[in-house]
């Protein structure tokens, strides 16, 4: 085993933009709006393909399917099977994102067929006036909400936060989002899901046509009680080691995240699970048995379990596990 490198899956938005190719160095096809770019991946709407070592060509789901704990470590194995966990995308909101919701597993197992999904965002970048929508205010119900809605009194139902670089957000199911005004580009690490129920499209025309909203299975799974947290960066506990600031973002049923502020050399924990390393600042240098590897912003290395990694350089590094 050793640091897998995946092609990246990108996919056209109508809220997209052309911030991964101006950031994160991903180069894209002219006169395109992106979106989404899939780094890690075994879902079937945007499966991942190796593209450096023995392994490049085969998909994600190959490998698991013929290393399985060997990949992913044996406690995640035994849990999830064939079916990888977890999604790490990056995002580019380059125009509002529709008002959505996300199911929780009991919902999306029962009506879908596939898991909930859990997200968080983590923000690279953001333009000065960049605001999101997240939650519902206190006097919105499940029965007040269509009311309003059909009224469009959109101002009367939604929470509006202002968000900047370094922000970190958990998105848990039921907690209503979009981006409203700005734009904004995140790398999401979520549960291996692609289920959304669109609330609200702001009216938007794509081919000639509105998209499809779900309004009657999102007040299903809307949470009118969450209140979502937003960490700041300079808020944030910091774990002093050698060579690395460490701190930890999220920790919950479904995946833990690190933030890795790496000056110098760092040598990380030996992990019996696998963890995905997301780069979102700086460059340097990876080295796993033997082998180095060059990393920089925008790069995305899967780790398989029980490899040991030494990190050095000038980096920010998102470790989910």
């Amino acid at each position: 085993m050793y640091p897998l490198k995946f092609k990246k899956h990108l996919v056209e938005k109508v809220w997209g933009g052309r911030k991964f190719e101006e950031i994160l160095n991903i180069p894209l096809a002219a006169d395109i709006q992106y979106g989404e770019s899939w780094e890690v991946s075994s879902h079937k709407n945007g499966m991942s393909y190796v593209e450096n070592g023995k392994f490049s060509g085969q998909s994600f789901q190959e490998l698991l399917e013929k290393y399985k704990g060997e990949l992913v470590g044996e406690k995640v194995y035994n849990k999830y099977g064939d079916k990888f966990p977890l999604l790490i995308k990056y995002l580019d909101i380059n125009d509002k994102l529709s008002v959505q919701v996300h199911p929780d597993d009991e919902y999306a197992l029962r009506v879908e067929g596939e898991f909930g999904k859990s997200e968080t965002w983590y923000v690279i970048d953001a333009s000065p006036d960049a605001t999101l929508i997240m939650g519902t205010k206190e006097d919105v119900n499940k029965e007040n909400f269509l009311d309003k809605f059909k009224e469009g009194k959109f101002e009367e139902i939604f929470n509006v936060v202002s968000v900047k670089k370094g922000d970190f957000i958990d998105v848990k199911p039921g907690i209503v989002h979009a981006s409203l005004t700005g734009s904004i580009l995140i790398c999401e690490t979520q549960q291996n899901s692609d289920t959304t129920y669109r609330i609200y499209d702001f009216d938007r025309l794509v081919d000639g046509a509105l998209r499809p909203l779900h309004l009657e299975k999102a007040v299903e799974v809307i949470d009118f009680n969450a209140v979502p947290a937003v960490s700041a960066l300079e808020e944030r506990k910091t774990e002093e080691l050698e060579g690395c600031k460490k701190s930890k973002l999220v920790k919950n049923n479904y995946f833990g995240i690190e933030e890795l502020n790496i000056k110098g050399s760092y040598r990380d924990d030996i992990s019996s699970e696998f963890k995905v390393y997301s780069v979102i600042e700086g460059k340097g240098k990876m080295l796993c048995n033997g082998a180095e590897y060059s990393i920089g912003m925008g790069d995305t290395y899967f780790i398989p379990a029980n490899l040991e990694i030494e990190l050095s350089g000038e980096l920010m590094i998102l470790k989910s596990y």
